[in-house]
């Protein structure tokens, strides 16, 4: 890549930024569709300076990662409708000086279900793990899809809460005789390095279900993915949400189609470097 006076330049805000497998990823994309332009990790520190700096030095686009998702909102020019039902923002656009903000979280959750399975999400069930944020965005796209689906979390209070924004029902996670359905997804962190040995369910209860999806991408196969493939569950592990809104914002910045399987053999071989 020849770096000129007329490269355009993205990249990635947070704190910390260092791990991320997002300037692997759309650096691939970018050199792969003969555009000229690079994606930087700029470490954040403080999110009012660095949107300043967006608009300062003309950043064409940004993902915005831990923890900027929500502040990042006031400081923009105008916010996408489901960003702002999702409550957090995680892609920027700017165009002509204006800053808008999108999220695209949750396209990479349904995007990797539909291409995935041979499954209409509208009209399925699911079950989704967690209520943190990864648990608000998938609900929302869900939601976008006309899936229904249960909430199922550790902490009744922040599930309830999370439950009634979505308008879903609400079960604890000691009541896992009550999951079943078409899809489950795990939202939590549980599984994750150097946890692996860990799963968010008790043994058997995967084999309710026809597909098993996992937000943790490293392992890519956790415990949880292992089991349902034993059953055999179709698994999607976390890679493919993490590439496929990266996939988003990669064609909503250009205007043009992403390389997906440049993108996924990238995004691979940063984890594999790791």
């Amino acid at each position: 890549m020849a770096i000129n006076g007329k490269t355009v330049l993205y990249g990635i805000i947070g704190n910390p930024v260092s791990h991320s497998l997002s300037p692997a990823m759309h650096n691939a994309a970018l050199t792969a569709s003969g555009i000229d332009a690079v994606y930087l990790p700029f470490p954040a520190l403080e999110i009012k300076a660095a949107v300043a700096g967006i608009r300062g030095l003309g950043v064409q686009g940004v993902s915005v990662t831990i923890p900027h998702k929500e502040a990042v909102m006031d400081l923009l020019d105008s916010i996408d409708p489901v960003a702002e039902k999702i409550g957090a923002v995680n892609t920027v656009m700017n165009k002509n000086g204006i800053l808008t903000g999108l999220n695209t979280d949750w396209l990479g959750a349904t995007r990797a279900l539909e291409e995935a399975i041979d499954l209409n999400l509208n009209g399925a069930k699911a079950v989704i793990l967690g209520a943190g944020g990864s648990a608000r965005a998938i609900g929302f796209g869900l939601l976008e899809k006309g899936t229904r689906f249960v909430l199922c979390s550790r902490t009744e209070s922040r599930g309830r809460a999370l439950a009634d924004e979505l308008g879903c029902p609400w079960i604890s996670l000691e009541d896992t005789e009550q999951l079943s359905g078409d899809i489950l997804i795990n939202a939590t962190s549980v599984g994750m390095v150097p946890h692996i040995e860990k799963s968010p369910l008790p043994e058997g209860i995967v084999s309710r279900f026809k597909v098993v999806m996992d937000i943790v991408y490293a392992p890519m196969k956790t415990r949880l993915l292992q089991e349902a493939e034993l059953n055999g569950c179709i698994i999607i592990n976390g890679l493919e949400m993490l590439l496929y809104q990266g996939v988003a914002q990669f064609e909503l910045w250009t205007g043009i189609s992403a390389p997906v399987p440049v993108m996924r053999e990238a995004l691979i071989g940063a984890l594999v470097n790791k």
